[in-house]
C-alpha cells in the first residue's frame, strides 16, 4: 500500500476519504472490543481505531512499532483541541506490522525526563520528538527562503573547499593529516573567508553559500565545533549596501516564518554600545543603560573610588527602577559574587526610599554626590542603584552582564519582540595577553576606517575598523566587514599584528599574489544559521537545532567520536601517538 497522507495532515476536509498512513506507534489504549492507537510521523499524530477483528492482529504492538494502515477518515465524537488532527480519526480496515521495536531508553514526547547525555547517545530516537522535528523543519524553511531570496538578488551559490591550507589566526584549526604528502596537513575551514574574497577577485561579484565551518574552541550553549553560516560576499559595495541586503533577508525570513514585520534596525558604534550597555551584543528589548558617574565622584572621599579615578578607571552605574524592595541582603551578596566572574573587584549599591539613600556606600557619599546621582540617573522612589568601579573595560563589561541578568530575572524583557542592532566601527586590534602582541580583532583582511589608516602602526589601541556585527535579542547573529582590497594596505595590517613579509607569504602567499591582478572593493557577512534558528524556535540551546550535535567536550556520544584508529592508518598518515 502506498502512503496517501501524512498522519499529521488529516483534517475535517478529509472526512469520508480512504487513506493509507505509515508511521510509529506513539500510544496504545485498549477499551475492550476497541483499540485506539496514536500513529506518529514527522507531520504529527493521527488517532486510529481498530475493531475487535483487527485488534487480534495487533496484540503484540507497542510503542515505536512501525505500522502501515488503510482506513476511512471519520469525524471524532470526543474531539481533541490539543492536536491539529483532533477533529478526526481513522477507522482501520487493514493493518500491516512493518517492524517491531524494543522498549526505548527515553520517552519520545516533547516533555521527556531523559538526561541530555541519554538523548544525544540515542539521538535517532530523540529526533522522533516533534519539538526537534519542528526545529529541523524550521531550519530547512529558513535555508530555502535564504537561497531563493539571494538568488533573486543576483547571487550565485558556489561551494568552497573543505580541505584547505591552515592559516592560524583566531580560533584553533581542525587539522587533517595528508597521506600523500608526508608531514603535511590540511585544515578544515573556520570560514570560507579567503576563498570568498578570491571569488570576488575572480569576478563573480555576488556569492553566497550555506557553508560548513569548523573551529576547535571551547564550547557553550550557543556554540558547536562544526556549524553552518550563511556566507555572503559582494563586490563594489559600501556598508550601507550590505546592511540593506541583510535587513531585506531578515525581513523576508521573519515575515514568512513568524508573520512579523520587523521594526527598523538600530545602529550604534562599538564604543557607544559599550558605554551605554556594557556589551557589544546588548539585548535592546529593555531599557536599563549604563552611566559613567566619574563626574559625580570627582571630589569623593571614598578611598576605593579615589584610587580608581586616579588610575584612569571608570565608575559606572545602572538604575534598576522600582526594585529597592525586591532584593534581600543575601541576594545582593550573590550579585556581588556574580560581577566578580567578569573581573570586577566589588559591586556597590544604593537604595532610594523615603527620599533617603541606604546601602553599601551610603555613608561614604556626600549630600552633593547623592544629589548629583539623583539628577544623572533620574532616581525616583524605590530605585536601586548598582556601581562598579574598575578599569574602563572591566567596569563596563561586569555591569553590562549584571544588566542582562537583572533584565531576565526581573522579567523586564518582552519575549515577543525581535530587536535588531547593527554594531559598527569595531576596534581594529585587540591586545593578546597570551601572545603579548596586538592581534586582529575581527580578521586581518578587515579594512580599517580610512581616517585611522595612519594609526595602524603607532596607535593600535585607537584604531577602528569597517567591521560590523548584527545583534538580535542579545545574540551576535552575524559578523562581517568591508575588506581590504589594496595590497599595500594589506601588508601594512600584517605588519601591525607583527607578521613579517616572509610569514605573510608562507601563510597567505596565494591570496596576496591575487591582490596584484585587480582586486575590486568588496565586503560581506557570515550569518550564524544555528543562532538564527535558535531564536526563531525559542530555545537557548544550539543542540536543539542541530540534527547530530556534539557535547560541550566536542564528543559525539552516539557514534563515540572522536575515537582511536588502528596502527596501519597511523602509519599511512606518517603519524605517531605519544603519551
Amino acid at each position: 500500500m502506498n502512503r496517501t497522507h501524512y498522519c499529521g495532515a488529516l483534517r475535517m476536509s478529509d472526512v469520508g476519504k480512504e487513506v493509507v498512513l505509515k508511521g510509529w506507534v506513539a500510544k496504545r489504549r485498549n477499551f475492550g472490543a476497541l483499540v485506539f492507537i496514536d500513529l506518529r510521523d514527522r507531520e504529527g499524530i493521527a488517532q486510529l481505531v481498530f475493531d475487535e477483528t483487527l485488534s487480534a492482529q495487533i496484540v503484540e504492538v507497542r510503542n515505536e512499532y512501525v505500522l502501515s494502515v488503510k482506513g476511512k477518515v471519520v469525524e471524532r465524537q470526543d474531539k481533541n483541541a490539543k492536536i491539529a488532527t483532533g477533529d478526526v480519526e481513522v477507522l482501520v480496515e487493514a493493518v500491516s506490522i512493518m517492524n517491531s521495536a524494543k522498549t526505548t531508553p527515553l520517552i519520545i514526547a516533547d516533555e521527556t525526563d531523559a538526561l541530555e547525555d541519554t538523548r544525544l547517545k540515542y539521538r535517532y530516537l530523540d529526533l522522533r520528538r516533534s519539538v526537534l522535528q519542528k526545529n529541523l523543519k524550521l531550519r530547512h524553511q529558513v535555508t530555502l527562503l535564504t537561497r531563493n531570496y539571494l538568488a533573486d538578488k543576483g547571487f550565485y551559490e558556489i561551494e568552497t573547499p573543505i580541505l584547505c591550507k591552515s592559516t592560524p589566526e583566531g580560533a584553533r584549526d581542525y587539522l587533517v593529516p595528508s597521506r600523500i604528502t608526508k608531514g603535511g596537513f590540511y585544515a578544515l575551514p573556520q570560514s570560507p573567508q579567503i576563498y570568498k574574497q578570491l571569488l570576488m577577485i575572480g569576478g563573480f561579484d555576488r556569492y553566497f553559500q550555506i557553508a560548513r565551518c569548523f573551529r576547535d574552541e571551547d564550547l557553550r550553549a550557543d556554540r558547536q565545533p562544526e556549524f553552518t553560516q550563511i556566507d555572503i560576499e559582494m563586490s563594489f559595495v559600501e556598508e550601507n549596501d550590505v546592511f540593506a541586503l541583510v535587513e531585506g533577508l531578515m525581513g523576508e525570513i521573519f515575515d514568512k516564518i513568524k508573520g512579523v514585520k520587523l521594526p527598523s534596525f538600530t545602529r550604534l558604534p562599538y564604543v557607544e554600545c559599550m558605554k551605554r550597555f556594557g556589551s557589544d551584543k546588548p539585548d535592546m528589548r529593555f531599557v536599563m543603560e549604563l552611566h559613567c558617574v566619574n563626574e559625580a565622584f570627582a571630589h569623593t572621599d571614598f578611598t576605593i573610588f579615589q584610587q580608581v579615578l586616579a588610575q584612569g578607571g571608570e565608575i559606572n552605574a545602572i538604575n534598576v527602577k522600582n526594585a529597592a524592595d525586591r532584593f534581600s541582603r543575601k541576594q545582593l551578596d550573590q550579585l556581588q559574587e556574580y560581577v566578580k566572574i567578569y573581573g570586577a573587584k566589588a559591586l556597590a549599591h544604593l537604595k532610594y526610599k523615603d527620599s533617603t539613600f541606604t546601602g553599601s556606600i551610603a555613608k561614604v557619599t556626600s549630600d552633593a554626590e547623592q544629589a548629583s546621582l539623583i539628577k544623572m540617573l533620574e532616581v525616583e522612589e524605590n530605585d536601586l542603584l548598582f556601581f562598579v568601579a574598575d578599569q574602563k573595560r572591566v567596569s563596563q563589561t561586569a555591569l553590562g552582564a549584571l544588566r542582562l541578568k537583572l533584565g531576565k530575572e526581573l522579567h523586564l524583557i518582552d519575549e515577543s519582540k525581535y530587536q535588531f542592532l547593527w554594531v559598527t566601527d569595531f576596534p581594529m586590534f585587540e591586545y593578546s595577553e597570551v601572545e603579548q602582541r596586538y592581534v586582529a580583532a575581527h580578521h586581518p583582511f578587515t579594512s580599517p576606517n580610512l581616517e585611522d589608516v595612519d594609526k595602524l602602526l603607532d596607535d593600535k589601541a585607537n584604531c577602528y575598523s569597517r567591521a560590523y556585527d548584527l545583534v538580535l535579542n542579545g545574540y551576535e547573529l552575524l559578523s562581517g566587514s568591508i575588506r581590504i582590497h589594496d595590497q599595500q594596505l594589506q601588508e601594512k595590517v600584517f605588519e601591525a599584528i607583527g607578521m613579517t613579509k616572509a610569514e605573510a607569504k608562507a601563510r597567505f602567499g596565494f591570496f596576496l599574489d591575487a591582490f596584484q591582478y585587480g582586486t575590486p572593493p568588496h565586503g560581506g557577512v557570515g550569518i550564524g544559521l544555528e543562532r538564527l534558528i535558535m531564536i526563531l524556535a525559542g530555545t537557548d540551546n544550539i543542540r536543539d537545532v542541530v540534527a547530530f550535535p556534539k557535547t560541550a567536550s566536542a564528543s559525539d556520544l552516539m557514534s563515540e567520536a572522536p575515537s582511536s584508529v588502528n596502527q596501519k592508518q597511523l602509519e599511512e598518515l606518517h603519524l605517531t601517538i605519544t603519551e
